[in-house]
């Protein structure tokens, strides 16, 4: 930081053997100007350019300062010309973690060959506690030889990169650099045992300072993968016989975290910025261009390579949507082969005979069944990640980041439970949580605005975000891999009672194979069949099952929502709902009606055996590792099921019976709708009835004769009228 300005008389150097000290000197009333308060040393900004290091010193008039020929050329000054100078206060934590050097002779000599090892010791040691900024020329002798350095690179630690110029103070930690251009004569040897490399900006990673929750597992295994190597220098891969990892491939579903994983693993590197580049941007619609794209994004290493060597930076090129370019080969059919050409392009760059070893590519995709095969082998994208949803420690990370700020600012209120919404929120992704957090601020903020003056002003201190907002918001922002609860509560609009002891043994046996799919190691995959009569409760125990299994996933495959639909797109949408499931530890998936998933006309008979074949592959497939599946199937045709052999598929077949005038009669008791005197003949009159039809029966004979009385009926005020329910079962089971 600049402190008091003035302006100075450049004069030289006071003494021979002060030229090469790197100091600029002042008389000693002035120095008391430079010194940084609290301190012992003192700095000069000198033209708003470079700082040196400044001392006091007897042959110096006032109002002057000394520089060698070196400082005079950088400042643009020549001696009795006036200068800017400016007092320099360093900021904390200022100390250089990565300094970057140019060697030359500051005459041309013969041919040398320096020690990185000794000279980064001298350096350290003789320049100590003196300010570097890039594009700074500084002289030294080493070994009876002059010569200069000129700053390519200075990293501060834990200082990221921005648009002000990066200096910093030289340490005994500060990990040094050198290069040498082909005409210097200079060879640097040893460089890579001078210290191991320091590709990263800090020495330790916060994740959740850097916007990352819930991927520390995926994080570290990252690391050990693609960057553990890069840290030890050159010369012990060398040793182990081993190449860098020169690719991986984040994928999983949308929204997890994948891009930002990359960008952050971006900014977290040392030298040149990544290069970012979205799958779609590399097309071109000239011959050849597409692929002169991406031979560009690789030009830059190649220099480095060629000119450096094992101390060339690494460059790291992100490819964002991978999949929309890096398509199996022979899968597209548009007549130019210009996808083929790119992944041939990408494979001869990252794994050709003259491949790179200072590059890291990292590609991402939600879908790398679409990616060629051959990118996917060691060499080439070998580390394959999958940022799957978070767990309940993950999410309560996220929660925490976005959080984060309206905390400290005091807008986030006291009853607001974090560690409660991780639980609600099971199989919502990292954006799906930004996007509840977004939407209870909506909520919050909303209270503070009316509609009939929306110029008010807004008292910044009312504004609360509290846990009522954060419930509405989890109404409104639903996961895509959630499960369809809304779905499910829609096939048991009657709720559940007690129906007898048949139904009650068949619900507990299919409760306990959803405890098996949970806790067994032997049985990943567990179907299992419910059969019976049409209306006799077989969908709505399934969707009981699936609400109170209390599983992260549960979907429900019905025909409905595939009226209209090809074979092809049945089979499609099928194969994606067992697709996401695969994405979630433990999943529920109800073949509702199978008989017409299947198309089956009993006339004919007519069914679609490509659905047939596909719903058996999927059910005999054995998931993921590390995911569990319970499949449960409904059907009115077993006998069909039987023909086909799906039935064969499920490990348990169940049969919900119709009602029993016993079981009967404990559903109209818990309706309560009929006298005590009219209970045992309505039950013997429904004897051997599918419940769906129950409580058709039951709420057409609700209505009254007249209509009307059904509320006073449910509310208890009113009792069915036994000759009208008896008009009413005529009307249904037509006899």
């Amino acid at each position: 930081m600049a402190g008091r300005s003035s302006t100075m008389i450049v004069t030289n150097t006071p003494a021979k053997d002060l030229v090469n000290t790197n100091f600029a000197f002042v008389s000693p009333s002035d120095y008391r100007n430079f010194v940084v308060p609290g301190s012992k040393l003192a700095f000069a900004l000198i033209a708003d350019s470079f700082v040196l290091s400044v001392t006091g010193h007897e042959a110096i008039p006032s109002g002057r300062i000394a520089f060698n020929a070196v400082h005079r050329r950088q400042a643009k000054v020549s001696t009795d010309d006036p200068v800017s100078v400016n007092r320099f206060s360093p900021p904390e934590n200022f100390n250089l973690a990565l300094l970057t050097l140019e060697l030359e002779f500051v005459k041309k000599g013969k041919d040398e060959q320096v020690d990185a090892v000794l000279l980064s010791q001298q350096i350290r040691k003789k320049f100590s506690n003196q300010i570097m900024t890039p594009g700074q020329r500084v002289t030294f002798e080493y070994h009876g030889n002059l010569y200069i350095f000129t700053v390519n690179q200075a990293n501060v630690e834990r200082q990221e990169k921005s648009n002000s110029i990066e200096r910093g103070m030289i340490s005994a930690d500060t990990y040094i650099v050198f290069e040498a251009s082909n005409s210097s004569g200079i060879k640097i040897v040893n460089q890579r045992e001078a210290a191991s490399s320091n590709i990263f900006r800090h020495k330790e990673f916060n994740l959740e300072s850097l916007g990352i929750g819930g991927l520390s597992a995926e994080f570290a295994d990252i690391f050990r993968r693609a960057f553990a190597s890069r840290v030890f220098p050159p010369h012990v891969t060398s040793k182990l016989g081993i190449k860098h990892v020169k690719g991986m491939l984040l994928y999983g579903p949308p929204g997890t975290g994948k891009t930002l994983m990359a960008r952050q693993i971006g900014k977290m590197l040392n030298g040149k910025d990544p290069k970012i580049v979205n799958g779609p941007e590399v097309l071109s619609k000239f011959v050849g261009e597409t692929e002169k794209n991406v031979r560009d994004l690789f030009a830059d290493a190649e220099i480095d390579q060629r000119t450096k060597g094992d101390q060339s930076d690494l460059h790291v090129i992100i490819f964002d949507e991978i999949d929309a370019i890096c398509k199996s080969r022979g899968s597209t059919r548009d007549g130019t082969g210009v996808h083929d050409s790119i992944v041939n392009q990408l494979l001869t760059k990252i794994d050709g005979v003259e491949a790179l070893n200072n590059v890291l590519l990292i590609g991402m995709t939600n879908r790398k069944d679409l990616l060629d095969e051959a990118l996917l082998r060691p060499g080439r994208l070998e580390v394959q990640v999958e940022i799957s949803l978070p767990d309940e420690n993950g999410r309560l990370q996220i929660l925490h980041i976005h959080t984060n700020k309206m905390k400290e600012n005091s807008f986030l209120a006291s009853d607001v439970n974090l560690q409660e919404l991780a639980a609600r929120t099971k199989n919502y992704s990292g954006a799906e949580l930004e996007g509840v957090v977004k939407s209870a601020v909506s909520y919050a903020l909303n209270r503070q605005l009316s509609l009939d003056d929306l110029t008010k002003t807004v008292d910044e201190e009312s504004i609360k975000v509290t846990m009522d907002d954060f419930l509405n918001a989890l109404q409104e922002v639903i996961p895509a891999f959630g499960a369809s609860t809304d779905d499910l509560e829609r096939c048991r609009l009657n709720g559940i009672v007690e129906c007898g002891e048949r139904h009650d043994h068949i619900y507990r046996r299919t409760m306990l194979l959803a405890e098996q799919v949970k806790v067994s190691q032997g049985s990943p995959i567990v179907t299992c069949l419910l059969e019976g009569p049409s209306g006799s409760g077989k969908t709505a125990m399934a969707a009981t099952v699936g609400i109170e299994s209390d599983f992260p996933y549960v979907k429900i495959i019905s025909a409905e929502s595939m009226i209209g639909l090809s074979e092809g797109s049945k089979c499609a949408q099928i194969v994606k709902v067992f697709e996401d499931a695969y994405k979630s530890p433990l999943s529920i998936i109800i073949l509702d009606d199978i008989e017409r998933l299947l198309d089956y006309v009993a006339i004919g008979p007519r069914f679609s055996n490509l659905i047939s074949q596909t719903l058996l592959v999927l059910m005999k497939r054995l998931p993921p590792k590390g995911k569990k599946i319970l499949v449960i199937g409904t059907t009115s045709e077993v006998n069909f099921l039987d023909s086909v052999g799906i039935r064969d598929a499920f490990s348990v077949t169940f049969h919900v019976p119709t009602l029993k005038t016993e079981d009967t009669k404990k559903v109209l008791q818990q309706l309560n709708v009929f006298s005590s005197d009219d209970m045992d003949s309505a039950a013997e009159a429904l004897n051997d009835m599918p419940i769906k039809k129950l409580y058709m029966v039951v709420e057409m004979a609700a209505q009254g004769e007249d209509g009307g009385a059904a509320e006073a009926i449910y509310s208890g005020k009113q009792k069915i009228q036994i000759s009208h329910f008896y008009d009413c079962l005529q009307d249904v089971v037509g006899y």
